[in-house]
C-alpha cells in the first residue's frame, strides 16, 4: 500500500540513466495487471533513444517533460485476435497503473501521458517510434529518477468518506 499512496506524477527527472533491472521490473509489473478474459493486449516500446524521447514531448500540450527523461515507455495495444476489443482502454490502463505504482517501489519517478483517444497523437506517436499496423499507441510512460522537487501531487490521502455510498 505504501507505494500507492506515494505514487505521484513526475514531470522533472535526473540525467541517470534507468538501469535495465529495473526497467524489466516496470515491464513485469504492466504485465501482471489484469486484463478481460486473460486477454493481455499489451506490447511495450522502451524509448532512450534522446531524439525519440523529443519528439515524443511534442506529441501533446502536457508531454514536454518526456525530452528530458532517461526513458519512457510507450504502451500499446495489439488490435487483433483478442476476444474482448471493447475491454483494451482498461486493461491498459490497469497495466499503465501498475508500472506507475512499481516505478514507486523501484525508487523511480514517473508519469502517465495520455496518448488514446487522440487520433493525431496516435498518429505522432506510431511515426515516432515506427509502430508498425496492427498496434495503436494508447499511453507514454516517461520515468527516471527525480530531481528534489516535488512537482507532482501524491503521499496525501485523498480519501473522502462524502463520494462513499453504500447500497
Amino acid at each position: 500500500m505504501k507505494e500507492i499512496f506515494e505514487r505521484r506524477s513526475v514531470r522533472k527527472f535526473l540525467p541517470t540513466p534507468v538501469e535495465d533491472a529495473k526497467i524489466e521490473a516496470l515491464l513485469r509489473a504492466g504485465m501482471a495487471a489484469p486484463s478481460a478474459g486473460n486477454q493481455q493486449p499489451w506490447e511495450f516500446y522502451v524509448v532512450r533513444d534522446k531524439r525519440v524521447l523529443q519528439t515524443l514531448s511534442h506529441i501533446s500540450p502536457y508531454a514536454g517533460c518526456a525530452a528530458k527523461a532517461p526513458a519512457a515507455i510507450v504502451v500499446c495495444s495489439r488490435d487483433e485476435n483478442l476476444r474482448f476489443p471493447a475491454f483494451i482502454g482498461l486493461d491498459l490502463s490497469a497495466c499503465v497503473e501498475n508500472i506507475l505504482i512499481e516505478a514507486v517501489y523501484q525508487g523511480l519517478g514517473a508519469v502517465w501521458l495520455g496518448v488514446t483517444p487522440y487520433k493525431a497523437r496516435e498518429a505522432n506517436v506510431r511515426r515516432a517510434i515506427m509502430l508498425p499496423q496492427g498496434y495503436t499507441a494508447f499511453a507514454i510512460v516517461s520515468f527516471g529518477y527525480a530531481n528534489d522537487n516535488k512537482d507532482g501531487r501524491g503521499g496525501e490521502d485523498r480519501y473522502d468518506a462524502s463520494r462513499v455510498h453504500y447500497v
